[in-house]
């Protein structure tokens, strides 16, 4: 952006406006990352510091011990790669079957595309918790249960990936698709080489989106798993540090910043495509 033009939308807005809107989002951003400082503070304190009075938010001492026992009483790093490998499934499974779902709706030609588009919504709108019966008895009639396809194959499809690549497709300008196919490309060829490259922003959003809602995810892996070994980071300190070692907080919170690390890295890193994607992905209808 020119620095002038800038400066004179700055000057047209108004410092005040300016002033206010920044405390505005300053003070909401306290409200989001107090919560995880004192958790992270909590986790570097030593045992017999953690219900200090007068509280305080950085600890006197450093300690590692809080992880150290976290990770000796439950099998924490087991855990999280369960956790890692589901998130990674589904979210890969998402974004192959969105695409082609996406794909055909938005540059295909097909008998009542609109009405299976419209139909295709419409599943959005389903509560998810009124298809938990169906999808566990689908999973244990084929012997699915405690393992990692019982996890991940519920979720390999969904309406909001589909609806936000279509989106996206369909703000790609038809002359590229027009040169693809003098070219001789094929709508797969053309999904590969055009679409795709051409949609990274929506498709950075729809798979950190995928993969925070898989990681979180905490009533599926627990009516699914019954085996320790199977569980996911979620369910694993709920039932081992949670009601093992209730009592000791440290290790509850420990325990609880590594769960939720990997999903803060991820937002971090993919936070700009992720807004832009899907910023892009609501203009066209």
């Amino acid at each position: 952006m020119n620095p002038r033009t800038s400066s004179l939308n700055r000057k047209r807005i108004g410092w005040g406006e300016l002033f206010w809107s920044y405390l505005g989002l300053t003070l909401l951003s306290l409200v989001v990352v107090f919560p995880i400082l004192v958790l992270l503070s909590a986790s570097l304190k030593p045992a017999g510091d953690v219900f200090e009075y007068p509280p305080r938010l950085w600890p006197r001492t450093f300690s590692l011990e809080n992880y150290q026992g976290a990770l000796e009483k439950a099998p924490l790093l087991r855990y999280l790669w369960n956790t890692l490998l589901v998130s990674v499934g589904v979210t890969l499974g998402q974004l192959v079957t969105s695409a082609l779902a996406a794909f055909s709706f938005a540059r295909l030609n097909f008998p009542a595309k609109r009405a299976l588009f419209v139909a295709v919504l419409a599943t959005y709108m389903v509560p998810w918790e009124l298809t938990l019966i169906p999808n566990y008895l689908t999973i244990s009639n084929f012997k699915l249960l405690d393992s990692y396809w019982g996890l991940v194959l519920p979720f390999l499809a969904g309406a909001f990936g589909i609806f936000l690549l279509r989106q996206s497709f369909m703000q790609i300008a038809e002359e590229y698709f027009d040169a693809a196919k003098m070219d001789g490309a094929t709508p797969l060829q053309q999904l590969r080489y055009v679409a795709l490259p051409l949609a990274r922003p929506a498709i950075a959003s729809l798979a950190l989106l995928t993969f925070l809602n898989t990681w979180n995810m905490y009533l599926w892996p627990l009516i699914v798993t019954n085996e320790p070994t199977w569980r996911t980071a979620q369910i694993g300190l709920r039932f081992f540090l949670v009601d093992q070692e209730g009592s000791n907080y440290g290790f509850v919170a420990a325990g609880a910043i590594l769960v939720l690390a990997p999903t803060l890295i991820a937002f971090v890193l993919l936070e700009r495509a992720f807004v832009r994607g899907i910023s892009l992905g609501g203009v066209k209808g």
